[in-house]
């Protein structure tokens, strides 16, 4: 019996099975792509949103709708004859051809390995996550063709995990690929700041237990509960809501990965509090964002210095 630790093995083998025992990469890869389901639904959204909406805005198709939700598309004539339609047929794949030839690999140079190839369900978890807007200047999908950008390039030593990726429309990318001056430019350059007197940016060796592109994650060392952990942007920024919309998805992936090696770490812990203290009224003692994940565990009796469940006494120390 073949181990299994994703739907490759067995889909590899049956396609080699039904090509009576021998089958070229090209056709392995297909049988893999329909298994990718992720993969078919970015493309289905991109019909709807891109192909779809052109086609029919210019009368050539209409949607096919079970309610309210697109389900497929129909071409308006459909009167054609069997010679018409063999010649259409094949005016579109000469077309096709024409135009591969011209372009050749550029037309999928955003997706090549060399670039830093993105998988299609890369792309549809990082633009769900973004719900299909780029996450600078706001445009939906509907206003301008997405791409999935890493945030620290891979020439600079950025990974391919999903707290890497953010969602950028197409002008975006483009300004900040060319190194233009724009706003994102800024953006990323404002990744790197560091405050020289910040506490956190200062952060002692062995005090960091884990880390992606743009936050970390510590120990607090005066914890309300055991293992009482601070997820912290990498970069010098006082007050959550000035956040940007990556940092906030990278400190969100990692307080469900800290989550789960507290959790892994320690079997009484049954819930958590997670608090941001925004302000110094609020409590806020060190003015450089950090989000409390504290483990709780039945019949917690909490630190002294903590107060209200989640709410952190501005007395405490980091």
């Amino acid at each position: 019996m073949m181990k299994m630790s994703h739907v490759y093995q067995p889909v590899m083998i049956q396609t080699l099975l039904e090509h009576g025992g021998a089958a070229s990469l090209e056709e392995i890869a297909q049988a893999l792509l329909r298994y990718d389901v992720p993969q078919v639904e970015y493309y289905a959204i991109r019909t709807k949103a891109m192909v779809g909406k052109v086609l029919t805005q210019n009368g050539v198709v209409e949607a096919v709708k079970d309610g309210n939700k697109i389900v497929g598309y129909r071409l308006i004539d459909d009167d054609l004859s069997d010679q018409r339609r063999a010649s259409l047929t094949a005016m579109c794949r000469e077309r096709l051809n024409d135009y591969i030839n011209k372009r050749g690999a550029a037309i999928w140079g955003h997706r090549s390995l060399s670039d830093g190839y993105v998988s299609g369900s890369t792309r549809y978890e990082v633009l769900k996550r973004a719900k299909h807007r780029c996450e600078l200047c706001g445009a939906h999908e509907t206003q301008a063709a997405l791409h999935v950008d890493h945030i620290v390039p891979r020439a600079k030593g950025g990974s391919d995990e999903l707290s890497n990726f953010q969602a950028l429309c197409i002008s975006c990318n483009t300004s900040k690929r060319d190194r233009d001056d724009t706003d994102f430019r800024e953006v990323l350059a404002s990744y790197d700041h560091r405050d020289s007197g910040c506490l956190f940016c200062e952060l002692g060796a062995g005090r960091v237990v884990d880390e992606n592109e743009l936050c970390l994650a510590i120990r607090d060392a005066y914890p309300v509960t055991p293992l009482h952990t601070l997820i912290i942007p990498k970069r010098h920024i006082a007050d959550y809501f000035d956040l940007y919309q990556s940092e906030r998805n990278a400190i969100e992936a990692m307080l469900h990965q800290q989550r789960q090696v507290i959790i892994d770490a320690d079997k009484s812990v049954t819930g958590f509090n997670v608090g941001i203290n925004a302000g110094q009224s609020a409590g806020q003692t060190i003015f450089h964002v950090h989000v409390h994940l504290i483990p709780r565990r039945d019949g917690d009796v909490d630190d002294p210095r903590g107060g209200v469940r989640g709410v952190i006494s501005s007395k405490q120390k980091y």
